[in-house]
């Protein structure tokens, strides 16, 4: 075998990677792009051969989309969710992770299983299940606790009391993974200088689990945005629901409700966007601040 033969084994390796994404990231793409810069133009009536047509409009579409008020409100909304599912999701993940790395934690394996478990719930299934808790009607919760969870100030932390039930699991994982990771020698060298398990948690733990801290929130930035299922499968149970609730729901509402798919490309692209200054913006701080105080 010729040294050519051999440089071309890892292509072929490749190649099966290279087809899926080139059909199902790099094609989509595409032709989002490519819808976000056309519209129907109807001549007279819009009767006859000819009488529609889809015309180059620029960037028209993502012109229009930036203008849309209902956009930026449901930006608002999301931003507000988002802040909240973070603080409490994250938090809360770092937090069981320490307490089941801790040495004097008992039957950590059933309580990894116990917190991991939601998370293998499909979505939609866990927002039925704590919809159904969330009606009046229904729920055995709603009379003890005297809240209306789908009213208006509170459907909110509702939805938001869905995702963190679902997404604790799997980021309290990735954290306690990390610390498994860890050589014990240095926890052992920690306790002989008399630093107490709270101390070791605090100055030991959680700056070596820094990237994974990183990782797991710009993970959550990502999946906040793109939220969707909850506010979609609650909407039937209530009236405080939009349908342009969040940007997500916008993009249905205009491809498969109003049919006007190329408002739904061009909005599409705009969310796209900004998911991406969020995250690298996330990155660039944390990284500024890395090498700040370094």
């Amino acid at each position: 075998m010729n040294r050519s033969q051999r440089g071309a084994w890892p292509y072929l390796f490749l190649t099966p990677a290279i087809v899926l994404f080139t059909l199902f990231l790099a094609v989509p793409i595409g032709y989002t792009l490519y819808l976000a810069t056309r519209r129907t133009r109807v001549s007279g009536l819009g009767l006859g051969r000819g009488a529609r047509r889809e015309v180059f409009v620029g960037f028209d579409n993502v012109a229009a989309a930036l203008a849309d008020g209902d956009l930026w409100a449901g930006w608002l909304r999301v931003l507000g969710y988002g802040t909240l599912v973070l603080v409490v999701m994250l938090g809360l993940a770092l937090l069981f992770a320490l307490l089941l790395d801790s040495t004097r934690v008992r039957l950590a394996r059933f309580s990894r299983i116990a917190i991991f478990l939601p998370y293998a719930v499909p979505g939609v299934a866990a927002t039925l299940l704590w919809g159904f808790l969330y009606l009046p009607s229904l729920s055995p919760i709603r009379d003890v606790l005297d809240i209306d969870f789908l009213g208006a100030t509170t459907v909110t932390y509702s939805m938001a009391n869905v995702a963190v039930w679902g997404g604790t699991g799997f980021n309290m994982l990735v954290l306690y993974t990390t610390l498994r990771a860890i050589p014990r020698d240095l926890y052992e060298a920690a306790r002989l200088d008399g630093a107490s398990e709270l101390q070791i948690a605090v100055r030991v733990k959680i700056p070596l689990l820094t990237p994974a801290i990183i990782l797991t929130t710009v993970f959550s930035i990502i999946a906040t945005i793109q939220v969707f299922t909850e506010p979609t499968t609650l909407r039937p149970l209530t009236n405080t629901i939009s349908s342009t609730w969040s940007p997500l729901m916008k993009v249905y509402r205009d491809a498969f409700t109003t049919g006007d798919l190329y408002s739904a490309a061009a909005t599409s692209i705009v969310i796209a966007a900004i998911s991406l200054v969020l995250s690298f913006g996330f990155l660039r701080i944390v990284r500024d601040r890395a090498f700040g105080e370094g």
